[in-house]
């Protein structure tokens, strides 16, 4: 078996109609944990730290951030205010 980078295994993935479509549903959940991946890091926190600031265990950031997690929207404020940021959540009409 040969070795793939993730945008070529994506890209072959997308050839099916049925995965491009799921993916395409998920991705708001993905942009957000990458987000506040990346707000961490940023902020130069351990999952740990961050889970110390927010009152929870580390391993509930893990299954946050590897996305096996559904967080309420409570959640996802302490993170941000964890982070000394905001959350804003914004709606727009499907074309």
């Amino acid at each position: 078996m040969k070795m793939q980078t993730y945008k070529q295994l994506k890209t072959e993935l997308f050839k099916d109609e049925e995965i491009k479509k799921a993916y395409k549903e998920l991705e708001p959940e993905f942009l957000l944990v990458k987000r506040i991946i990346k707000k961490r890091i940023e902020k130069g926190l351990t999952q740990k730290e961050l889970a110390q600031k927010v009152g929870t265990k580390q391993s509930a950031i893990s299954r946050f951030e590897s996305g096996s997690y559904n967080p309420s929207f409570s959640f996802l404020k302490k993170l941000a205010n964890a982070m000394d940021s905001e959350l804003k959540i914004s709606l727009t009409e499907q074309r």
